[in-house]
């Protein structure tokens, strides 16, 4: 996470991971933290403390592994990382700076949203470039995705213990993003266990549905524009389904 979001590529014409945003929130956490500027609170610590059990899971130990087993076990590692932050990023509870960090994350683990485990309803977030299309690769790329794993074990440990007990939490704000997506955006709602429901969303001046959106987001809002010159921050879609979709700024 030093050199962009080139650095975690692979071969064999597979696609890079989407790195860039966490390159830069990563760097800027970092200055943060180290120069005593953000003090987390106790929503944030408690996020960073969650994903990073996942990130320092170790791989289930068989008595007769095989090279498929292994393999599904090191993506379904990588796919509960994704989770555990979509979970916490969405939930709404983290400050600006904790939620930019959580949703680079997410961008950087998202090959793995449906691999290995996909989610059980059509209905359900479909995110990215389907694994085996024509536009996308074959197979995740598992060793970019664990090349990722030593950073950010240390990066969230050091949040995790940034604000002992007693403490006084201190947020610094997150930088605006501004950018423009060409394509619909989707609420997705879950009533129960393996029931999805979903729904596009449309301007409420005009109706329309494909943009260009201007997507502003200070971390704690998202307005979308719309053409015609409406703007709305009440669409009530969550965090990570405009930020899976946007593309690198």
């Amino acid at each position: 996470m030093t050199s962009g979001h080139r650095t975690h590529g692979a071969g064999s014409g597979r696609q890079p991971l989407r790195t860039r945003d966490l390159t830069r929130e990563a760097g800027r956490a970092r200055q943060l933290l180290a120069a005593g500027e953000w003090r987390p609170a106790a929503a944030d610590s408690e996020a960073a403390a969650r994903v990073l059990a996942r990130l320092t899971a170790p791989l289930p130990t068989r008595r007769s592994a095989t090279a498929r087993t292994s393999a599904t076990d090191r993506d379904r590692r990588l796919q509960r990382i994704l989770r555990t932050t979509l979970h916490h990023l969405d939930a709404g509870a983290v400050s600006p700076p904790a939620a930019a960090l959580l949703a680079a994350v997410a961008r950087a683990f998202l090959p793995w949203h449906a691999t290995p485990n996909p989610p059980g309803a059509a209905a359900a977030p479909r995110y990215g470039t389907p694994v085996g299309t024509a536009d996308g690769p074959a197979v995740v790329p598992t060793e970019a995705g664990e090349a990722l794993l030593p950073d950010l074990i240390a990066l969230l440990a050091a949040l995790v213990s940034a604000s002992p007990p007693g403490t006084v939490p201190l947020t610094p704000p997150a930088e605006p993003r501004q950018v423009r997506y060409a394509g619909r955006f989707r609420r997705y709602g879950r009533p129960a266990s393996g029931v999805w429901t979903a729904e596009t969303v449309g301007c409420p001046a005009c109706g329309g549905k494909d943009g260009p959106w201007t997507v502003t987001c200070d971390w704690r809002l998202i307005s979308l524009g719309c053409p015609c010159g409406a703007v709305t921050h009440e669409h009530g879609l969550a965090f990570s389904e405009v930020f899976l979709l946007l593309p690198d700024p």
